[in-house]
């Protein structure tokens, strides 16, 4: 059997399976006691050893059955849980993540766990004696079975749930020619009928015909041994049914399997069952897809917009109204698709959240603060490209509002404080835009360092730092080489490399701001766009050259007149509704010729806190647009963040507001 074709099944459940340890841990840790959660780890973990000793890859394999056996003496309340066993378990996690990680880059999962197994081992044989004597009372008939305590649980669980469990022997006919075949039809008419919980031979050695003409089954179901014996029979060249009942003791125990069975081309189905609801499989109602044919199918669509607008152009240059209207039906099914594939590109936020509450337990310890996170919104969805790229700029964040935005204990017993530190991590939608929040309930931002530190670093003059604001301040700690740190440590201070943080979130264009009060706390606020591949933007000309600006970034267009534009600090501004705000000409920014007129276009953008009013030669219009990345070759030009083309085939630069306001 090739299993290279069952690689991608593997890694995706492996993750979920891992993101269920990682976030069940944490809650174990506060809750030893807690059952349900000791079971979903057991079963995350069990799952985890039965499909990576199927896929050949037995580091992982030895590691989750060393958990599983450490946590089914929990389970059983043989043992009590230690801080160090939940230690070890973090460990263990981490390492599992790392070979399935090293598995999806083409590697072969491989990793010294060995020092991880001997510190679960020394768990387990404090209770050695006891295991040995409750393995000589396992039920003879198992022994004909590969059984493990685990297989015997979800037995004794459907058994107390009202299932009748059976050991059933099937005889092929002597003269058979496809056993496998045969072996197949008979597994789908017990699938039919119950649950199939082991057999004898294997699932891989039925596949391989490596048997003689009989085989056994352990099977719970809800049927009479009459239905059972018709259903098998039904199936040709089977020869003899026998079957009977399998006797337990019932014990609730929740378990979770996960089983090889043959099927018609000799490959393998993966079948998850649960013990505390034994049932039939449903057909799935969702699929997976690959994400390259997912980006296939945006690349075309995005190539049908830009033809779209070609049509569009068309047909107000043609004047037919048959045309039009044509156009016009096209333009709305195209609106209706254009969500739908959009839809497709959109990912839960939540995969890159899981990866920090073991990571703020990690580096609390390392500080030796006591804090806890909050994570609400986690179900907040957001475009493929954004996902894979937000995670680094929030990783800074979280590291420095652990590290450097909490205070110490001591620090919090003066203040008046709890001793454990509130953490909180939030997503959550607005328009078509996405939020991430960072907030601590730390000691705030102290903004007369900040600018003190600003002014050493020559970052600002005496007269700036004297008209800035609190935000303005806050902003500082984003200055290229800012930092508010006393000492380097291995957790940088709150400021050190957050100018990298600002970039990547602007390169994905969004926007971060500040909120913060002294002795309450401060908030690091992420707004990014919900996809970065079709926006919609105004088209705007510069002299004979067109230009977009995303829409996200402009409050409003208006006409301005020569007498309307005045000086202050040898700048151009205007009265934009009682605020000065600069005027910025983008002929003169891109090295356009720019002609003097009694009024001029200008659209009034964003950035931050920051406005300011971009000059232009003629206002176009709004449009969809197809954003295209410019390329190595030329990477770097001041303010252009990608570039479109337009219906009439030419390309159109697209302005980067944020790198134009940032000084």
């Amino acid at each position: 059997m090739d299993l290279n074709e069952y690689l991608g099944l593997f890694l995706d459940e492996s993750v979920e399976h891992l993101q269920a340890i990682n976030s069940s841990l944490l809650i174990f840790e506060q809750r030893l006691d807690d059952e349900a959660v000791i079971d979903q780890i057991f079963r995350s973990a069990h799952t985890l050893k039965g499909m990576s000793g199927t896929m050949g890859y037995d580091a992982i394999a030895d590691l989750t059955h060393e958990m599983e056996s450490a946590l089914d003496l929990v389970r059983s309340k043989t043992q009590p849980a230690t801080p160090e066993l939940i230690d070890v378990l973090f460990v263990a996690a981490e390492q599992l993540e790392t070979m399935v990680e090293d598995i999806s880059q083409g590697g072969t999962g491989k990793l010294d766990v060995a020092a991880t197994v001997v510190r679960l081992k020394k768990f387990i044989q404090a209770d050695s004696e006891t295991e040995v004597s409750e393995a000589e009372t396992l039920i003879p008939v198992l022994k004909n079975f590969e059984c493990d305590v685990y297989s015997e649980s979800v037995v004794r669980q459907s058994m107390a749930s009202g299932y009748h469990a059976y050991v059933i022997t099937v005889e092929l006919s002597a003269d058979v020619i496809l056993k496998a075949a045969r072996v197949y039809m008979v597994f789908d008419r017990l699938q039919s009928l119950g649950d199939v919980i082991l057999s004898n031979p294997t699932s891989d050695e039925l596949e391989q015909e490596q048997f003689e003409t009989s085989f056994d089954v352990l099977f719970v179901t809800m049927k009479s041994e009459q239905e059972i014996q018709e259903g098998i029979k039904s199936v040709s060249e089977v020869a003899h049914v026998t079957i009977q009942p399998f006797e337990a003791p019932i014990e609730a125990v929740a378990a979770t399997e996960t089983l090889l069975v043959p099927t018609t081309n000799e490959a393998a189905t993966v079948k998850t069952v649960e013990a505390t609801e034994v049932q039939a499989p449903v057909a799935a109602k969702t699929i997976r897809v690959n994400l390259e044919r997912i980006d296939r199918l945006m690349n075309l669509f995005e190539e049908f917009i830009i033809d779209r607008g070609r049509l569009e152009r068309i047909a107000a240059e043609v004047g037919s109204s048959d045309l039009t209207e044509t156009v016009e039906r096209i333009k709305r099914g195209t609106n209706e698709l254009q969500s739908l594939v959009l839809t497709l590109r959109m990912m839960p936020i939540e995969q890159v959240f899981n990866r920090f509450p073991r990571m703020v337990r990690s580096v609390s310890k390392d500080v030796g603060k006591n804090i806890k996170l909050h994570i609400t919104g986690a179900e907040t969805e957001l475009d493929r490209t954004v996902i894979d790229e937000i995670g680094d700029p929030l990783v800074h964040l979280i590291r420095n509002a652990v590290d450097h935005g909490i205070e110490s204990k001591a620090d919090r017993i003066l203040a008046g404080k709890p001793v454990e530190g509130n953490l909180s991590l939030r997503a959550y939608h607005s328009g078509n835009r996405v939020f991430i929040e960072i907030e601590d309930d730390g000691a705030g931002i102290n903004h007369e360092r900040v600018t003190q530190i600003a002014l050493e670093k020559g970052l600002v003059t005496e007269e700036e730092a004297a008209l800035l604001t609190p935000e303005e301040a806050s902003m500082l700690l984003f200055a290229p080489g800012f930092s508010t740190a006393e000492t380097v440590t291995d957790l940088s201070g709150r400021g050190v490399g957050l100018d990298v943080v600002k970039s990547k979130i602007e390169s994905l264009g969004g926007e971060v701001f500040v909120e913060t009060k002294r002795g309450a706390g401060t908030i690091f606020r992420i707004s990014l766009p919900l996809t970065l591949s079709i926006i919609s933007a105004m088209l705007v000309k510069l002299g004979q050259e067109t230009y977009a600006i995303p829409l996200t970034a402009i409050i409003e267009t208006t006409s301005l007149k020569q007498e309307a534009i005045l000086q202050a600090h040898r700048e151009k501004v205007f009265d934009f509704r009682g605020q000065l705000v600069p005027l910025i000409s983008l002929n003169q920014v891109y090295g356009l010729p720019q002609a003097d007129a009694e009024a001029y276009s200008v659209v009034v953008v964003r950035s931050g806190e920051k406005l300011a009013g971009l000059i232009v030669s003629e206002l176009i219009g709004q449009q969809e647009i197809v954003m295209k990345p410019l390329g190595s070759y030329l990477e770097g030009i001041r303010a252009i963040s990608g570039a479109t083309i337009l219906g009439d085939g030419q390309v159109a630069l697209i302005i980067d507001s944020n790198a134009l306001l940032r000084k």
